[in-house]
């Protein structure tokens, strides 16, 4: 019998190496399914957003149609000129014309979808996806504790991945250590085979013996020093992970700080410009206005409207950024969080 004791550790580096190896592929599955599932929300949040288009489009569309029809009754009554009447037919046509284009995108989104359902283009999903169904987080943060970067399933792979470089250069210093075998050998000794079972016919010997390298070109010495190269590497990207995490997560926190200026301007914009396109409107049947202001209100109630819907979508979308870049979550309880290692000092209004 022999055995060599694991004097310097290199069975249990080995060990404590492929351990986070293992660690460091569960992570990568993880941070796959959290991509997946970002990839998921973004598309069906621009689904909703096309949804949000094509309607206010058509909208104004039919905004543009009951204006088409007042001039060419005052048209008709003498009250209007013809090129008044073909300027709204082709302020129409170019409304009717931006349509087709997000239906387009809507099919190709949905395509998109089913895809990511892991469904053929034949088998496409039920589900539809409408802006005012989709709402923001309860509890969205407004600032967040560094120690949520470290959920993060691609900080963790890279972490595991130090940890396996670490444990490599203990085993590669324990190979250039002496190595040891006990070894034992028992029998018995008779002059006839029945007293081999006789008392006193026992023994055993026992010895210890211990080799090592004496010349090998250093090439333990260099392997020790690719190893130890190695776990340098290894924690230059566990490092580049972390700042890489940090800087999504504030980039991140200033998008929503910005998101909800935005949103409530695009509501604002919109509001006024339906309120001035209405009272347009109605000049335009008392004759007191010229077509050039109905045509001037009717495009900017349009691109009020969707860049309204723009801006929300565009919040939506970040509030998902933001989720993939904490790796799933952050608090369910931001007042009663220690916020004392707080990194992200983001002033972003209540409101967000």
């Amino acid at each position: 019998m022999s055995f060599v004791p694991d004097i310097w550790g290199a069975n249990a580096r080995s060990v404590e190496s492929l351990d986070a190896l293992t660690e460091q592929a569960r992570f990568q599955l993880e941070a796959a399914y959290l991509t997946l599932t970002a990839n998921v929300v973004t598309a069906a949040i621009q689904e909703a957003s096309l949804r949000g288009q094509i309607a206010a489009t058509e909208r104004i569309i039919k905004i543009e149609r009951d204006i088409l029809g007042i001039l060419k009754n005052q048209f008709e009554a003498g009250q209007a000129a013809q090129v008044d009447v073909l300027a709204q037919e082709t302020a129409l046509a170019q409304a009717e014309q931006t349509l087709p284009p997000l239906q387009k995108q809507l099919a190709i989104q949905r395509d998109l979808l089913t895809a990511l359902a892991g469904q053929f283009s034949a088998d496409e999903i039920l589900q539809k996806f409408d802006l005012q169904r989709l709402t923001l987080p309860a509890n969205l943060p407004v600032s967040l504790p560094s120690t949520l970067v470290a959920q993060r399933p691609d900080v963790r792979a890279a972490k595991a991945n130090l940890h396996s470089a670490s444990a490599l250069v203990g085993v590669a210093i324990a190979a250039r250590l002496p190595n040891v075998t006990l070894s034992a050998n028992p029998g018995a000794s008779a002059i006839t085979l029945a007293g081999l079972f006789t008392p006193g016919t026992l023994f055993y010997t026992v010895a210890g013996s211990a080799t090592q390298t004496v010349f090998d070109g250093l090439a333990l010495y260099h392997k020790q020093r690719s190893a130890e190269a190695a776990l340098e590497q290894a924690n230059a990207q566990y490092r580049q992970a972390v700042i890489t995490a940090f800087q999504n997560v504030a980039d991140a926190l200033r998008s929503l700080q910005a998101d909800a200026r935005a949103v409530q301007s695009a509501i604002k914009a919109e509001d006024t410009a339906k309120a001035s396109l209405e009272i347009v409107q109605k000049q335009l049947v008392l004759g007191q206005v010229t077509q050039v202001t109905v045509l001037n209100a009717q495009q900017a109630y349009f691109n009020a409207a969707i860049t309204r819907v723009q801006a929300v979508a565009t919040r939506l979308s970040d509030t998902a950024a933001l989720f993939m870049a904490l790796g799933g979550g952050w608090p369910t309880d931001c007042a009663t969080s220690d916020w004392r290692s707080c990194v992200f000092e983001s002033r972003v209004a209540s409101k967000t």
